[in-house]
């Protein structure tokens, strides 16, 4: 497991890379070639997402527990992603940010999208839901103390996380349909998508509310047992 030792280092990627880095590689080239070369984008996003959570790490033993929660985490989002019209991907995600850390949590949403892509099909849409999902996560890490201390700022958290995935995602779709950004045609994309946002919002509650608590005490025991 690798580490990085430079504190500032570690603070520039961990804020840089998701909020600045992966938003602006997933967009320009979303731009810029429009549906080509969206697996090499998938790729390098992935990259720096890896880089991300090793910037979380600050020791090397604890970084290869973190390393193992992480990927039973993701491993079990893949796997609700296959569950008929509600799935609790983002559900896990948040829940990885809140009681593993931000960097968890933006790997467990950005590898789910790209792993499970790769039975509901890879596309140029890909990227956008690898930044989505990470995102979410997070700010959901971020937040951890607000949302730990109260289930009803976690479900709202939850709604808004659905509101924001729906969001990012059309921000693709006028991306694709017309090749620039458009107010007009986002504005349009965000009212046609609007029984899906709701979907998702709903989605997310439910599952926040019947996921959060067993997960975050098991999660919370682990992080204790484990000195994670």
């Amino acid at each position: 497991m690798i580490t990085i030792k430079n504190e500032r280092a570690r603070k520039i990627l961990s804020i840089s890379i998701p909020f600045a880095l992966i938003p602006a590689s997933v967009v320009l080239t979303a731009v810029l070639f429009h549906e080509k070369h969206y697996a090499a984008v998938s790729l390098f996003v992935t990259l720096l997402v890896l880089i991300l959570f090793i910037s979380g790490i600050e020791k090397k033993k604890t970084g290869t527990r973190r390393l193992v929660i992480t990927a039973v985490m993701t491993s079990l989002s893949v796997v609700g992603r296959f569950i008929p019209i509600f799935k609790p991907v983002t559900a896990m995600t948040i829940i990885s940010g809140i009681y593993i850390c931000p960097e968890a949590g933006f790997t467990v949403g950005a590898l789910t999208a790209l792993l499970s892509d790769f039975y509901f099909g890879q596309g140029p849409w890909t990227p956008f839901q690898m930044m989505a999902w990470g995102l979410i996560g997070y700010i959901a890490g971020l937040l951890s103390s607000q949302l730990q201390k109260s289930r009803a700022v976690l479900l709202c958290f939850g709604a808004l996380s659905g509101v924001l995935y729906s969001a990012v995602m059309d921000v693709w779709t006028v991306l694709w349909y017309s090749g620039d950004f458009s107010l007009s045609l986002y504005i349009a994309a965000e009212v046609t998508a609007l029984p899906y946002t709701v979907s998702y919002a709903v989605s997310n509650v439910f599952f926040l509310f019947v996921l959060a608590r067993p997960f975050g005490e098991k999660l919370g025991r682990l992080r204790i047992k484990y000195g994670i």
